[in-house]
């Protein structure tokens, strides 16, 4: 629901809205800010065949009721069950955002299994949005689903960014502030990481190149920004030790607010494996970082080598150690970057954009089902 934020708001003034969503007290606090009426559908985000079918049932007893004109789901596990349920059940319009591929760090059975699931939810729908041009070629590559069905909303983002809101002018406190409430000195080079600490988001990477920088430079720091996920695709021992304990990191835990990490830091460092369309590089673009990033999709579109940020391969901790070394000896380069990176996203990614074309989608579905009667 957090991703969409906003968006459901939007849409009330033109349709009747109806969420539906695993979470529990955030979702309930979520219906209240969007204004709209939900439903809550427990779904996992492992592969659990007992409790997907349960949910399943349940979407199609929600879908019989509610008579939807348009379903339009998120994430692998709602698209899937959301997807069926509504080809079950008939709904005209079958929508499927993909923000991402699991399925391209799996290998053997899993991955089998995973590119079933994949074209199952595609059949399913009528429309599949991937949310970068790189995910669509992707879809296109592995043969999914006939190219017809796919469109790219926009410049790709799933809900696009407020850059009001992302801005350094919207921090009721100032940089410096914020630092001393870090204990950085002022001459602390300030990496920041933000999203969950595991496996494939390149934390293992950047715990090896954050080691040797931090033996190099004192004034190197890491702000860690999100949870320890011990349950799926925990990190190495070593590398959470290290996240620990060293004098380097600074930990800060699931924040709701991300602005003030964003606005303490010199760059954002964002080694992932797979993504959809990262928010984090879009909210640090528009706080004015430069960013390092992997060459996955969704991160090289969003940053530009030489432009907004850096591109180095994925799995690659030697690649990222000299990107992040570089940076540390070349201030006048970050400041160069910087400079490029708000502009960079306001320009491509502006929230209102993408809802209002996203919107424009919608009624031409409507337009068709109501010349049709």
């Amino acid at each position: 629901m957090t991703l969409l934020k906003g968006q459901l708001h939007f849409m009330s003034d033109y349709f009747e809205v109806i969420a539906v969503s695993s979470d529990g007290k955030c979702f309930n606090d979520m219906l209240k800010q969007e204004g709209v009426k939900g439903y809550r559908v427990q779904m996992t985000r492992k592969i659990t065949p007992f409790a997907d079918l349960k949910a399943l049932c349940l979407l199609i007893k929600l879908f019989v009721k509610e008579k939807p004109d348009i379903v339009h789901t998120h994430t692998p596990k709602a698209g899937i069950l959301g997807m069926l349920a509504a080809w079950i059940t008939h709904v005209p319009f079958r929508l499927h955002t993909v923000a991402g591929l699991p399925l391209l760090v799996a290998t053997g059975p899993k991955r089998k299994l995973l590119d079933f699931v994949e074209r199952v939810t595609y059949a399913c729908a009528t429309k599949v949005y991937p949310n970068s041009i790189t995910l669509r070629d992707i879809i296109v590559q592995n043969k999914y689903t006939n190219p017809t069905k796919l469109k790219v909303i926009a410049n790709g983002s799933s809900n696009g960014i407020d850059i009001s809101f992302f801005s350094v002018n919207s921090v009721s406190v100032s940089r410096d502030t914020i630092r001393r409430n870090l204990n950085l000195q002022e001459k602390d080079f300030v990496f920041v990481f933000v999203g969950r600490i595991v496996k494939d988001k390149g934390m293992n990477e950047l715990a090896f190149a954050m080691k040797r920088l931090s033996s190099q430079y004192a004034y190197v720091k890491l702000i860690l920004v999100g949870p320890y996920e011990s349950d799926l695709n925990p990190i190495l021992p070593g590398s959470e030790t290290f996240f620990r304990n060293s004098s380097s990191v600074l930990q800060v835990g699931v924040q709701k607010d991300v602005r003030p990490y964003l606005l303490a830091a010199d760059v954002l460092v964002f080694p992932s494996y797979r993504e959809g369309f990262p928010n984090v590089v879009m909210q640090a673009g528009a706080m004015g970082l430069p960013s390092i990033v992997t060459n996955i999709n969704g991160c090289n579109e969003i940053i530009i080598e030489g432009k907004n940020g850096v591109i180095i391969p994925p799995k690659d901790a030697d690649a990222l150690y000299v990107a992040m070394k570089n940076f540390v000896e070349n201030p006048d380069q970050v400041k160069a970057l910087a400079s490029n990176a708000r502009q960079m996203i306001a320009s491509r990614y502006e929230q209102k954009m993408v809802w209002k074309l996203l919107l424009k989608e919608y009624q031409t579905l409507c337009t068709n089902i109501y010349s049709n009667d």
